[in-house]
């Protein structure tokens, strides 16, 4: 198999896998309308900076964030963003806590103590756990980069409630599972659990498409 998920056809390779190995996935891939996506982002700090301002806001909310901060950085760099003073950043919408992380990103690159280029070569255990030696950088953070700016192709982030609702739904089960739970249901899916989150998240996301416009529908 590839070691790192780079193309369409890196993806579609583990959907076609999936579906053999799990008729969960079989029936999910089955309704889709479309290819699964690649959901690749580039890697770096803006990749990692934009994870912190999205944490626990809405996404039009970490979006209006974003923009102003480019308008303020230009380029947005570690070294530019360790020159703004606190005043700026609550202008542009970071909180607290949130310009906290930013500047201890930005200090670890800067520093050298957070290697984003060795990561590729590191087990993703090792991976998980340089990343996440970074405040303001949890696991499912880390997952998330690991997933979609390396290309890793068997990370799951069992914790993610969207993945356990969704295949809770699916699966028909009782109860939502546990990240415990979900993430022992998940070790099927290796090699491929990146491209098996990325199906579930597919699958919900058409799933909510289609109550609106049914939604939209019944009232006129």
């Amino acid at each position: 198999m590839t070691m790192r998920i780079k193309t369409r056809a890196d993806v579609d390779q583990g959907v076609a896998e999936l579906t053999k190995l799990c008729p969960h996935m079989d029936f999910m891939v089955g309704k889709l309308e479309g290819p699964v996506p690649t959901r690749l982002r580039k890697a770096g700090f803006g990749t990692l900076l934009h994870a912190i301002v999205s944490q626990q806001v809405s996404v039009a909310s970490a979006a209006a964030i974003w923009g102003r901060l480019e308008e303020h950085i230009d380029p947005l760099t570690p070294e530019a963003f360790l020159k703004k003073r606190a005043a700026t950043m609550r202008k542009i919408g970071m909180s607290a806590p949130k310009e906290r992380y930013g500047r201890a990103l930005s200090e670890a690159l800067v520093s050298g103590s957070l290697d984003l280029k060795s990561l590729p070569r590191l087990s993703n255990e090792d991976a998980m756990a340089h990343l996440c030696e970074v405040p303001g950088i949890g696991q499912w953070t880390a997952e998330i980069y690991l997933m979609f700016s390396l290309g890793k192709p068997d990370i799951f982030p069992a914790g993610d409630i969207a993945l356990q609702n969704t295949y809770q739904q699916v699966a028909e089960l009782p109860e939502r599972p546990s990240t415990k739970e979900m993430a022992i249901i998940a070790e099927k899916w290796s090699p491929w659990r990146a491209v098996a989150a990325r199906v579930l998240w597919t699958y919900l996301r058409q799933v909510r498409m289609q109550e609106s416009a049914k939604n939209a529908e019944t009232y006129p």
